[in-house]
């Protein structure tokens, strides 16, 4: 379960502005007050209406993690309100993802459910007060009575109801005299309010459903407005903590609980986690699943807590990059590319190195001994010592990656060729003599001698050798499938569609690729379901959990490695294009007013590489300077930069940058820069040099 994290300042520091963030800062000056006894207690509510994904997780940690750190209580309650919706399946779900997650509620697992009948009572105790009355309008007469956010509401022409009546209307309601849809419970505030949420807002509807816990004893039903506030009371909540869309239903939470006379805890509002190329609506999720576009709310390629664990995904990377996002008042998106960086630095230190060849090509050494096995020792993970070792099985016929050979590579690919030596690794040194095709000319076997004075990869004679490959023994390889998952969509923003069509227009068409007949390495015989290994060279896969089993293994591709090859290859594609006659030269640009020209040596001095962000904050006393903590792969550094005017911190966060790294450090109003970021600017904006697609930190630009 999740550890229990420190308090990060006091009273003091709270008071001073410094620290923390505004929630803490709440908490802390409540108990420097007294206002809640110095409790802290919270709660986390889901709705039953389908699975947990990567968005709740932030709010887990949160509600958890905010009691964990000031010694107090977190509720799992489940807001089961609405019984068309909601379902015993998803309840099961919920119970099972927070528990992996790291966190444990104990013994408060709560029902808003439960709460039917206290709730009723408050009800009919504000319609005595004359603060609620039973409304005839349909929804949609309701809505047009409503008014705009210009214009107030008109009143309900049933909103002056005697209480004798209203009582009377409303236990029949309860009792199920009347249609669904017919009648409603409102509260009695204020029509013309510039708040929408308080002009005479729903606290009951007529829903004849059964519901999963309740069976058919209730047949009307609490909206979420009037439950919230109620639960939170019943419970003792100190601190209610939502995403910012119920910033505005906050002085409809505080009316209820007023008018009510009972316990007011208090509302405070973050922002929710937004994913590029994801989506967060539950709705959306359901949708893709209903019409066959995944296979599953468990599906890998799902946002959701169970596609990501089936994924390979581990619940300590999940509460590392909630962590790094950290809590806002602004909504914004992050940079899913984050998310994969928080697990591959989770991965490197615990997964298990194997070798797994996923589009196998047979190699015959043809001077290694007949019958003969070689087990060599390979290390399990060079990350973490206590790992310890492990006996691969070394033979006369061996599997390679298909792409790792080429019988007429360009300069830069440093694999396997005709007449060159590479390195096997944990192996020896192995030399390509011919490669034998079958009819249609496609290369099936390679024909190889190795050097048996190179064992464990060295040569005696110290001749070096640029490459290394992952192999494994044609003999002794067990048979898998393996899926490489991809992004579920092509768009940063999926909402962003043409005219007339929605998000699932933006679906990627390959994000699902499955390989059969992959050759892994015996060790990987009992591989447990869930269980994440790092194929060499090829990226983190984890064996299948509902689908692996011994014999029959299926691995899922968690996140892949960075490829430095497919990178060249891109960039070095045009030279092989047919010769075109070359172009007339351009006249010479202007030279931009005040800019001096350099040499392209002098340029070439400069080390551009890319960095992730994982911190951002103002500095204090320079409103145009942003501080930020960046990761460039092999170290952490800290670059403080002017772009506060065009940036939020939040707004930085998870993105990939371009940074010149060979700076000397520079001291920027009392900070340490280690660094500059590039960025393109004109005289009213401003935007940072990012990079798309799964290139981390680390890479050199040029």
């Amino acid at each position: 379960m999740a550890g229990k994290p420190e308090v990060r300042a006091d009273a003091e520091a709270v008071k001073d502005g410094a620290g923390v963030d505004f929630i803490r800062a709440a908490i802390l000056d409540d108990n420097r007050t007294g206002r809640f006894q110095q409790r802290v207690h919270t709660r986390f509510p889901p709705e039953p209406n389908g699975y947990l994904h990567i968005g709740h997780a932030k709010a887990i940690c949160i509600d958890f993690g905010m009691a964990a750190e000031f010694g107090g209580l977190c509720n799992l309650r489940f807001d089961d309100t609405n019984p068309a919706k909601e379902d015993q399946e998803y309840v099961d779900s919920i119970l099972a993802d927070v528990r992996w997650l790291g966190f444990d509620w104990d013994d408060r697992l709560f029902f808003a459910s439960d709460y039917f009948t206290q709730m009723l009572a408050w009800a009919e105790d504000l319609i005595r007060k004359g603060k609620a009355y039973v409304c005839d309008l349909t929804p949609e007469q309701v809505s047009a009575h409503r008014g705009t956010l210009t214009e107030p509401g008109k009143d309900s022409p049933y909103r002056n109801r005697s209480v004798e009546e209203n009582l009377d209307l409303f236990r029949r309601m309860r009792a199920g005299e009347f249609p669904d849809g017919s009648r409603t419970l409102r509260a009695k505030i204020d029509m013309a309010s510039p708040n929408l949420n308080l002009r005479d807002p729903v606290m009951y509807r007529i829903v004849h459903a059964e519901h999963h816990r309740q069976g058919k004893a209730w047949c009307i039903y609490p909206m979420y407005d009037w439950a919230h506030g109620l639960e939170d009371s019943i419970e003792g909540i100190t601190h209610s903590l939502c995403s910012l869309e119920y910033e505005n239903h906050r002085p409809l939470y505080d009316w209820f609980l007023d008018q009510l006379g009972i316990y007011h805890p208090r509302q405070i509002e973050f922002s929710r986690l937004n994913l590029t190329y994801t989506v967060m609506s539950k709705r959306k999720l359901l949708k893709l699943v209903q019409e066959g576009h995944v296979a599953g709310w468990d599906d890998p390629r799902m946002p959701t807590l169970s596609g990501l664990r089936r994924r390979g995904y581990t619940p300590e990377a999940i509460r590392a990059f909630c962590k790094l996002v950290g809590v806002t008042k602004v909504d914004s998106t992050t940079d899913v590319a984050l998310l994969e960086h928080c697990l591959r630095e989770d991965l490197n230190q615990r997964a298990p190195r194997v070798m797994a060849v996923l589009r196998p090509l047979k190699v015959v050494l043809e001077n290694f001994p007949e019958g003969t096995v070689e087990w060599l020792e390979a290390v399990n993970n060079p990350e973490n010592p206590s790992a310890g070792t492990r006996k691969v099985p070394m033979t006369r016929e061996l599997y390679i990656e298909a792409d790792d050979f080429l019988e007429d590579p360009p300069a830069q690919f440093f694999r396997l060729a005709p007449g060159r030596e590479v390195r096997l690794r944990w192996g020896y040194l192995i030399t390509c003599r011919e490669a034998v095709k079958d009819a249609q000319g496609n290369v099936v076997e390679l024909r190889c001698t190795y050097d048996p004075a190179t064992r464990g990869g060295n040569a005696p004679d110290s001749r070096k050798v640029k490459g290394t490959l992952h192999w494994v023994s044609a003999s002794h390889a067990l048979t898998a499938e393996v899926r490489l998952y991809d992004r579920l969509f092509l768009k940063e923003d999926p909402e962003e569609t043409a005219p007339g069509q929605d998000f699932t227009s933006n679906l990627n068409p390959d994000s699902l690729e499955v390989l059969a007949g992959c050759k892994l390495e015996p060790a990987l015989g009992e591989a447990q379901p869930g269980t994440t290994y790092q194929f060499e060279r090829m990226g983190y896969f984890a064996a299948d959990s509902r689908d692996s089993r011994p014999g029959a293994l299926v691995f899922n591709r968690t996140v892949p490695l960075r490829d430095t090859w497919a990178k060249i290859a891109k960039k070095i594609a045009p030279a092989a294009s047919p010769a075109r006659k070359p172009a007339a030269p351009a006249p010479a640009a202007a030279q931009p007013e005040g800019v001096a020209l350099i040499g392209i040596e002098d340029f070439s001095r400069l080390a551009l590489r890319t960095a992730v962000v994982l911190e951002a904050e103002t500095v204090p006393n320079a409103d145009r300077l942003l501080k930020l903590q960046i990761d460039l792969g092999s170290e952490r550094r800290q670059i403080v930069a002017g772009i506060a005017a065009f940036y939020r911190p939040e707004e930085v966060v998870g993105k990939t940058i371009v940074v010149v790294s060979n700076l000397q450090p520079a001291e920027i109003r009392g900070v340490t820069s280690n660094g500059m970021l590039l960025a393109a600017k004109t005289k009213k904006a401003l935007r940072l040099v990012t990079v798309d697609g799964d290139i981390g930190p680390g890479a050199s630009i040029g």
